[in-house]
């Protein structure tokens, strides 16, 4: 079997265009082959930087059939991974797609940059010295209660991602679980509607009954502060 070449993990930017790395540039404008989440979403950032390397959508209703073609091409030359934004493999199908290019001998090599949960932790006001990242939480009422059950006792400060229709749903079951702590919702991080919305889960919850936000929501709790092993 032919020597595979390297996958790169580019991150792309979770909004502004602007947040994109030179390096990244370099790469995406080398590589044989872009595997994208959405080769049409991705098509509006290459374009801007007039990049022009071939593209095949990786998503996850085809990341079994695309595996095969991808490590396909890595055996051609180097190949760059994204996501519609942030950080491949983030609460997203690229995970396997890195998996299965190490198992097969590929080297594998991540680029920093955009990531919405670290930059929302960062921009919340809570504790970043300790924190866990949850992805997206279950989507049934008693999975989503034992989900925030299974966090009750944890220091760390929580991220968790959700989709707006069910921001003040999880925003509840938190409070019901967890207690009324302090949280965080960011919106539209890095765009022009950009919202980072500070107070308890309660006053968060309240303030976002009825019509749903529009866009990308990350959600910050603060971690459990009653334990007397609490620094």
């Amino acid at each position: 079997m032919p020597e595979l070449k390297c996958l790169y993990i580019v991150p792309t930017p979770i909004g502004n265009l602007e947040d994109i790395t030179p390096r990244a540039l370099r790469v995406l404008e080398a590589v044989i082959l872009i595997a994208c989440e959405d080769t049409r979403h991705s098509r509006r950032l290459l374009d801007h930087y007039h990049i022009h390397s071939p593209t095949t959508s990786y998503h996850e209703h085809n990341k079994v059939s695309k595996v095969g073609v991808i490590l396909s091409a890595l055996e051609r030359g180097d190949v760059a991974l994204i996501s519609d934004a942030g950080m491949p493999g983030i609460s997203d199908p690229g995970y396997e797609l890195i998996r299965a290019a190490l198992e097969a001998g590929a080297q594998v090599e991540a680029l920093p940059g955009p990531n919405a949960a670290i930059t929302a932790l960062a921009a919340s006001g809570l504790s970043a010295g300790g924190f866990i990242f949850l992805g997206f939480p279950p989507r049934k009422a008693g999975k989503l209660r034992e989900f925030f059950e299974g966090c009750a006792l944890r220091t760390e400060t929580l991220i968790l991602y959700e989709s707006p229709n069910r921001l003040v749903e999880t925003l509840q079951a938190a409070f019901e679980t967890l207690g009324d702590r302090q949280a965080a919702v960011a919106l539209e991080l890095t765009k022009m509607f950009e919202e980072i919305r500070r107070g308890t889960l309660t006053e968060l919850s309240g303030y976002y009954q009825g019509t749903p936000p529009r866009g990308e929501v990350t959600i910050i709790i603060a971690g459990n502060r009653t334990s007397p092993c609490t620094p």
